[in-house]
């Protein structure tokens, strides 16, 4: 009897040990983080936001102070009024003051 109680409990480790190899991940594959092509052609060379080509989530994302609707009130006047000529041209956007576009100055460009 003891025998049989040995060979069970030997099962019982074993059993558990191969299920708890099947389940434990083994070296995840790393996923590269490429940028999307949105992204990229939104950003220059320079790593600036360009305000004539960024959808609004990306100027949200990008520009500090700019909100949702912000960023579809600067996409909007582009919309409406053509390209940009200047990066002061954003102060003519409803909601964006002088402060925000001295924060941001750095961060965008006119193409």
């Amino acid at each position: 009897m003891r025998t049989s109680s040995f060979y069970s409990l030997v099962f019982a480790l074993l059993s558990s040990v191969s299920v708890t190899a099947i389940a434990a991940p083994g070296n995840a594959p790393e996923v590269m983080n490429t940028p999307l092509v949105q992204d990229m052609a939104t950003k220059a060379q320079s790593g600036k936001v360009d305000l004539n080509s960024a959808d609004a989530p990306t100027l949200q994302r990008e520009l500090a102070g700019v909100g949702e609707a912000k960023a579809k009130a600067i996409v909007a006047y582009r919309e409406s009024n053509g390209a940009f000529a200047s990066v002061d041209e954003l102060l003519e956007v409803k909601g964006i003051g002088k402060a925000i576009l001295d924060r941001n100055r750095d961060k965008i460009e006119v193409n």
